[in-house]
């Protein structure tokens, strides 16, 4: 019962279990649409490519129609047809193919066909669809990431949605200035902390070669009553729902299943081992979801194609103290890889800088004590990158909003760049790195050598 002595009559608070704030109101574009009687439901597609023939497997759900008749074209940016098939599944395959590749890793990067799609019903009902399609494929080994069997490093963002003024809410100028900034710095990838974004966020990225792990809502994941069956088949009914979402989007390279699960509970072990194993038979990507457990003790590692680890040394664990971090975190990444031969990700790592709060020597939340912590981090990524880690992204591409608490000052400040996107020293920091990792890689085109030298 509420004390009156010290609530006013109504007083509740609700209880999130996530970190970044809880805004209401529709976040997304509602959009209303019709369709003819007998109408194209549903597009699937899977990329491959042997030498310089692409080829792209195509499935054409239609609703309403029996005996539908299907033409499928594939075209060009010039506007040229390059492959033509019939019926609801089939095969398109592309001479001399233009493949997707991720921004600063070719010359033509997020080069995307348009797969047009016509349906004519036994009843003469038309319906048409053009759906973007890029060709490429995707593979993990014991030590590498590969894109096109090459090996593809990321060095990107976490990210939210959120900003000034909208909040959560969708707005394209923001998106815009979003992947304008993620250019500017050099990132080849973002993660969907923690959900899934827009679709025409995905959009963006599969045009410019933005590479994405696709994240599912699947975050406070923190106690024994989060592994029973009833949430288990939820789950499974979430990635059921984003697989569909996003399954045709060349960005997309991975899945993951959850952000910081409480991985370490004897639970956890069988209901990752379903969840994962029905997010594989969805779609032939990798899979994975974030952990910040144990190594020894992560039920769910076993089951991921890549491990994503989340560590904050010098901030969450022994705050203030810089010189723990590269024998941490030498620690973290031999152990893990010592147990499941799997590549690695960085997948969250930073500290809380107040924009324009400074201190020599450094000191927690100024701007010196996160350059000092990213350069820390750096030192050992460039020793592990040369055997199996594969990437980094760090926490967060720009300030947040959070709930009020004594640990946060407005929001979580371990953005690059503020909620109104400004750079921080990081910023200048990550973007020196990450356009000489992107030289280092020896595929850089000729157009993106480092723009500052």
């Amino acid at each position: 019962m509420t004390d009156h002595s010290k609530y006013p009559p109504g007083y509740f608070v609700q209880n999130i279990n996530f970190d970044f704030f809880n805004y209401a109101g529709i976040h997304r574009s509602v959009l209303l649409y019709t369709t003819p009687e007998a109408y194209i439901d549903d597009i699937t597609v899977q990329t491959t490519f042997l030498d310089s023939t692409g080829i792209v497997n195509y499935s054409v759900a239609v609703v309403g129609s029996d005996r539908p008749t299907v033409k499928v074209a594939l075209v060009g940016k010039d506007g040229r047809c390059v492959a033509t098939a019939n019926g609801t599944t089939g095969i398109l395959k592309v001479a001399e193919v233009n493949l997707w590749w991720p921004y600063l890793m070719h010359d033509n990067p997020g080069y995307l066909y348009s797969m047009e799609v016509q349906l004519t019903a036994e009843s003469g009902d038309k319906d048409s669809y053009a759906l973007p399609v890029g060709v490429r494929t995707v593979n993990v080994t014991e030590s590498k990431f590969l894109i096109n069997s090459k090996p593809f490093y990321f060095h990107g963002v976490n990210k939210h949605e959120d900003s000034d003024i909208r909040g959560k809410g969708f707005d394209w100028p923001l998106i815009v200035k979003d992947f304008n900034l993620l250019k500017w710095m050099g990132a080849n990838s973002f993660r969907t902390s923690h959900y899934p974004y827009a679709e025409e966020i995905l959009d963006v990225a599969d045009r410019l070669g933005i590479v994405v792990i696709d994240e599912c809502p699947g975050v406070g994941i923190k106690d024994i009553r989060s592994f029973d069956p009833i949430s288990l088949d939820h789950h499974l009914v979430v990635m059921e729902e984003l697989v569909r979402r996003d399954k045709n989007h060349p960005s997309v390279v991975m899945w993951s299943v959850a952000n910081e699960p409480a991985a370490e509970m004897p639970p956890a072990g069988p209901y990752f081992k379903q969840l994962i194993s029905h997010t594989k038979s969805l779609d032939s990507r990798p899979v994975t979801f974030i952990t910040d457990s144990n190594y020894s003790r992560d039920q769910g590692a076993p089951y991921v194609d890549v491990i994503c680890v989340n560590s904050y040394f010098s901030w969450y664990h022994d705050p203030g103290h810089l010189e723990v971090i590269s024998i941490q975190l030498h620690s973290q990444f031999d152990d893990w890889y010592r147990k499941y031969q799997k590549p690695i990700i960085q997948s969250e790592y930073g500290a809380d800088a107040v924009p324009g709060l400074h201190s020599d020597p450094p000191t927690m939340f100024t701007e010196e004590y996160q350059k000092t912590v990213l350069q820390n981090y750096h030192k050992v990524f460039d020793q592990k990158r040369k055997e199996f880690v594969v990437g980094e992204l760090i926490w967060n591409f720009a300030d947040f909003m959070t709930a009020q608490g004594i640990t946060r000052v407005v929001g979580n400040k371990k953005g690059m760049f503020t909620r109104q996107r400004q750079p921080k020293t990081g910023a200048f920091l990550l973007r020196e790195r990450y356009w000489r990792i992107a030289n280092e890689t020896g595929v850089l085109p000729t157009w993106a050598k480092y723009p500052c030298q």
